[in-house]
């Protein structure tokens, strides 16, 4: 292994290890401020959410307002090969109208000097439709 697929896997594992505990500072840390998220699927969640202040306000602030206990994402598998990294997990919450969210994901992810600049989430899309409402976005101004 080259150094930094080594450096890569290192800091996405401090990553998982802290969603694991439902720490979710680490990760937004981590985020460039050019890293985009790509949802894969034709639920309502999904599509693709350019810069970090995109992906806060139109998914994660609408996805954990939906969240009636601490979200956990706890990683089975951890690859990694130059600047992508791949993880195996799983998330753990209820939502706020008592439905258990407990999706399995596939993340791939793009690293870039030590920062995270690209996800592409593989995940269960009929239990993000099932268990989820549709999400609230604000459009930017």
């Amino acid at each position: 292994m080259t150094s930094v697929t080594e450096s890569n896997r290192a800091i996405v594992t401090g990553i998982m290890e802290a969603l694991s505990r439902g720490e979710r500072q680490p990760f937004a840390d981590a985020m460039a401020d050019d890293f985009t998220w790509h949802m894969i699927g034709t639920t309502a969640w999904s599509g693709t959410f350019v810069g970090k202040a995109e992906v806060r306000q139109r998914l994660i602030v609408p996805l954990f307002t939906q969240f009636g206990s601490r979200y956990t994402n706890t990683p089975k598998r951890i690859l990694s090969d130059g600047e992508f990294v791949m993880v195996e997990s799983r998330g753990d919450v209820t939502t706020k109208t008592g439905k258990p969210y407990c999706n399995t994901y596939c993340m791939v992810i793009r690293m870039r000097d030590g920062k995270l600049v690209e996800l592409t989430e593989y995940l269960d899309t009929e239990l993000v439709t099932s268990a989820l409402q549709p999400p609230v976005r604000t459009q930017s101004a």
